[in-house]
């Protein structure tokens, strides 16, 4: 299998990289792509971002906070009322 590297960018960083971890092409595209896997696969979101500064502040939700508005509500947000 080959990977055709065509951008000067791409080239240069993969080379860096293999330079700085002293090994070859092909395994630094493989490290370089775990690390990105694993940090995308371990990220945050956004609710849990939430539940987290929740958590750190101390607020909860009440059970109104937790309900959907109500379309009118987007509306009049919108000034479309």
């Amino acid at each position: 299998m080959t990977i055709n590297i065509t951008n000067d960018e791409a080239d240069r960083l993969t080379r860096t990289f293999a330079r700085i971890e002293g090994v070859g092409l092909t395994e630094a595209i493989v490290i370089a792509m775990r690390e990105a896997l694993a940090r995308r696969r371990s990220r945050e979101t956004p609710l849990q971002t939430a539940t987290r500064l929740r958590a750190e502040l101390g607020i909860e939700l009440t059970e109104q906070a937790r309900k959907p508005l109500d379309r009118s509500a987007y509306d009049r947000l919108s000034g479309e009322d």
